[in-house]
């Protein structure tokens, strides 16, 4: 009896019966998936290269090295620490119990250092 027909048509990274990611192969004979029934022999991905590549916090076009960005709020006369900026955005935020202060949260408008402070 021959099997039905895979739900997706996909590369060897994805499992052609559920479409999830397959773990990368190990030392055993084939590579299951996480989620359904579904196994990968490992001689089926011989000759094949594996690559991969992670990248975070992808800077928008014409934003990542503005010397004064945005920064909403009012400025108060307090130095940056990081950058010596005379000057950084505040807001507040009531972050403990009612009967606590608030938690007073500054930015730094050239290099965007935030810091909080407990009142």
């Amino acid at each position: 009896m021959e099997p039905p027909p895979s739900c997706f048509q996909s590369s060897l990274d994805f499992c052609p019966e559920c479409g999830s990611v397959l773990p990368p192969p190990g030392p055993s004979s084939t590579v299951p998936c996480p989620r359904c029934t579904f196994a990968l022999r490992t001689v089926d991905l011989e000759g094949k290269a594996v690559c991969s590549s992670i990248q975070f916090n992808q800077l928008e076009a014409g934003r990542g090295h503005d010397p004064a960005p945005h920064i909403e709020g009012p400025l108060v006369e307090r130095r940056c620490p990081r950058c010596g900026q005379e000057g950084m955005a505040y807001h507040t935020r009531q972050m403990r119990s009612a009967d606590e202060g608030q938690t007073v949260f500054y930015t730094c408008p050239r290099c965007r250092f935030q810091e909080k402070e407990d009142s």
